[in-house]
């Protein structure tokens, strides 16, 4: 029987700590008003200790921070699924599945066009493209396992999202208001949850919008979940395709076998399972038990981004340099002239 090793523990319990310290520092007023979920807040403690205390602690607690960003990160995203229904994507209709499915189509296969345009690393590139196409950090988060990327690499993806998706979550009130977008609300709704890049983004645009006048917050969430769903058919295809490409090397003339993401079933059935019991189990007992289940799934994919932030030095964001934000900025500017396209003629 294999013994199990304490500074695997020990590596754990220090990202358990900073997580802790990313709930209590996201319930500040003003982090609050960011829109800063503790899944941010987190990768930015990490990356603090990595560029402070990370060569002063024991390196065999590393172990233990490597589950959390792997096993910890793929129960995050299983777990995600406890937010879907599908029944919320029967009931905003047609036209958001049909806008969401072209936002996330278009923007990953603009993302890798423009990643060899701009000589971006295939990882960096294609985990910044999912991130902008589908639900922002998670979908970077869903990616990485697939995409097999260095720590760093995840950051750099994250920031760019979290970046170009904050911008949105001021800008779209603002636009909203000045009346300059010719667009219905329900056309509003489709727009903003088409577009934005993280969950927590099109909640904070929605209500702004809906304090202004408008009817949007709801039907922009559940368009916005639309999308979250297309992360798990996305990460099999990405899967099989890669596998085909043979990018993660092998014998000559012999192709990688796939690595099905697994976890990426396991969120479509944690789906099917939430959507059954909405309709078998009273809803104020659902509401309080998925509830639970949530926050406890935002600690670990809180542990998880924190772990990414932990393994993740200035110097390797150099490195990166300046192209994955160019990439992001060129995408960003996709989903707003796109989305509004898109909204006007479908929804």
């Amino acid at each position: 029987m294999k013994r199990f090793n304490p500074d695997v523990l020990h590596g754990i319990l220090l990202i358990a700590l900073f997580s802790l310290s990313a709930f209590y520092i996201a319930g500040f007023e003003w982090v609050k008003s960011l829109s800063f979920s503790p899944l941010i807040v987190g990768i930015i403690l990490g990356m603090i200790y990595a560029n402070t205390l990370r060569n002063h602690l024991p390196e065999v607690w590393v172990p233990g921070i490597k589950f959390c960003s792997k096993e910890i990160l793929r129960t995050g995203v299983v777990l995600y699924g406890f937010r879907l229904t599908f029944q919320q994507v029967a009931e905003i209709g047609m036209p958001a599945i049909v806008t969401d499915l072209i936002v996330v189509v278009v923007t990953i296969l603009l993302g890798v066009l423009l990643g060899k345009l701009f000589k971006i690393d295939w990882q960096t590139t294609l985990l910044t493209a999912t991130g902008s196409a589908i639900c922002g950090a998670a979908a970077v988060l869903g990616a990485e396992p697939v995409v097999r990327a260095e720590p760093h690499k995840t950051a750099v993806a994250v920031s760019t999202v979290v970046i170009f998706g904050t911008l949105s979550m001021f800008i779209y009130p603002i636009v909203y208001r000045s009346g300059l977008l010719d667009l219905t609300n329900q056309q509003w709704a489709v727009y903003v949850g088409g577009t934005l890049h993280e969950v927590a983004h099109v909640v904070g645009a929605g209500n702004a919008i809906d304090a202004a006048g408008g009817n949007v917050a709801d039907a922009a969430t559940i368009t916005k979940m639309i999308r979250v769903i297309l992360l798990a058919p996305a990460l099999i295809i990405m899967s099989i395709i890669l596998a085909k490409s043979n990018v993660f090397g092998g014998a000559k003339g012999e192709k990688s076998k796939i690595a099905v993401p697994w976890f990426a079933f396991g969120f479509v059935g944690i789906i099917a399972l939430n959507s059954l019991l909405q309709e078998v189990v009273p809803s104020d007992f659902m509401a309080q038990a998925t509830g639970v289940i949530n926050s406890f799934d935002t600690f670990l994919l809180t542990m998880a981004m924190t772990a990414l932030g932990a393994e993740t030095s200035i110097d390797k964001f150099k490195q990166a340099g300046a192209k994955p934000f160019v990439l992001a900025a060129t995408l960003y500017v996709w989903l707003i002239l796109g989305g509004y396209l898109l909204s006007k003629l479908i929804a």
